[in-house]
């Protein structure tokens, strides 16, 4: 904020120290000229007319700062009446040519040559003939033109280099907060398909201790110590997913090998943990050669059939759930997990996010594969679908 407020008062510091370098040199060889023309021509030459243009051409110079082209084209005027002015005359030139597009610079010079003819017919130099003379001029201004409008063209490829730094620091800024904003999605969709599983577990239990107040101790006994397990093994999952989560962003893979992620081999343990829990699960595993299948569609599959029995559990718990695998090398894996929707009215066993979905769908993609769920048919259907390469 300070340095978009003080930006101005930096640019009129550097104005006025511009018009100050203008004022001093435009007085210094006015200065030289005029002492020029008095070594030569006597004092009587350069006085009255010629000392005024002199002064007036200082006076002038420092307004090129402020409008290059008109304070150029009034020393340029005063240029054709004595050569006093023509060293300002000459800087007026040269200030255009890089400060203005080169069509008003060769506008500029073009009008200086003029004005230095009407000064040598009316003041003609007795060192050189007038076509010498003349010729010199146009080289001279030619010269500060290309000068001016090599100046202008440097400059401007020094303000695109830096606009080009400028934006591509900026890009590398939104690409650093881009990737911030994966890594957190990312940590957000496994945290969530690895406690959403474990946690509706304990929502089964707990709920069965709930309703059935008057089981035998022993059942009491037998639930209060699988929930104490599965809080155990919820607590050692996470610490996994950001265990692992650390070795992937640092490199590291002893710590991964030690923590193997889930495959599709993994399903039935899936499958027997929520039958355990009392759910009527009925797997149907049609796959061949599941060791074959690449780690990113086997874990992309356990997460399928994971969220499927997570909100089976939470929407329609105690309903059948079916889940069947098909494929095999050189095809495709496909997952397709059903149950019933539930009755009207039902509230569900645990609350859910709504994310679960859009984060598998997400998952799903990044394996090279697609996800489809609809409810129809009384049921409600989740399908996956799977590269298997040969």
């Amino acid at each position: 904020m300070n340095e978009t407020f003080d930006r101005p008062e930096l640019d009129a510091r550097r104005m006025l120290r511009g018009a100050a370098v203008l004022a001093a040199v435009a007085g210094a060889l006015t200065a030289l000229t005029v002492w020029s023309r008095v070594s030569t021509q006597g004092a009587g030459a350069v006085l009255g007319l010629e000392i005024a243009v002199a002064l007036a051409s200082w006076l002038l110079a420092p307004l090129l700062v402020w409008r290059p082209v008109g304070a150029a084209l009034a020393l340029t005027a005063l240029a054709a009446l004595s050569p006093t002015a023509t060293p300002a005359a000459s800087m007026g030139v040269l200030h255009v040519a890089q400060r203005r597009p080169f069509r008003q610079a060769a506008m500029v010079g073009a009008a200086g040559v003029a004005a230095h003819v009407v000064q040598g017919l009316w003041q003609p130099n007795r060192g050189i003939s007038f076509s010498w003379w003349l010729l010199l001029i146009a080289a001279g201004y030619g010269a500060l033109i290309g000068w001016g409008a090599l100046a202008r063209a440097r400059r401007e490829l020094l303000d695109s280099l830096r606009e080009r730094a400028r934006r591509a620091e900026a890009e590398q800024g939104r690409r650093v907060a881009e990737a911030r904003m994966a890594e957190r999605t990312r940590i957000a969709r496994e945290m969530h398909d690895v406690l959403a599983h474990r946690l509706s577990l304990l929502a089964t239990y707990a709920g069965a201790l709930e309703y059935r107040p008057d089981a035998p101790p022993e059942k009491l006994s037998q639930a209060a110590g699988v929930i104490r397990t599965g809080v155990h093994q919820a607590l050692d999952e996470l610490r996994e997913v950001i265990l692992l989560l650390r070795a992937e962003d640092s490199g590291e893979d002893a710590g991964a090998e030690d923590r193997p992620q889930p495959v599709l081999e993994d399903v039935p343990r899936l499958v027997e943990e929520s039958r355990d829990a009392g759910g009527q699960v009925e797997l149907r595993d049609e796959t061949v050669g599941a060791s074959a299948l690449p780690a990113a569609a086997g874990r992309a599959a356990y997460r399928v059939v994971q969220e499927g029995l997570t909100n089976a559990r939470k929407h329609a718990g105690g309903r059948p759930v079916r889940v069947v695998l098909e494929g095999r090398p050189g095809s495709r894996l496909v997952v397709d997990i059903r149950n019933p929707l539930p009755e009207d009215g039902a509230a569900p066993l645990a609350p859910g996010s709504g994310t679960g979905l859009v984060g598998l769908t997400e998952r799903v993609r990044l394996a090279g594969g697609r996800l489809d769920h609809q409810a129809a048919e009384g049921e409600f259907r989740l399908r996956a679908w799977l590269p298997w390469p040969a």
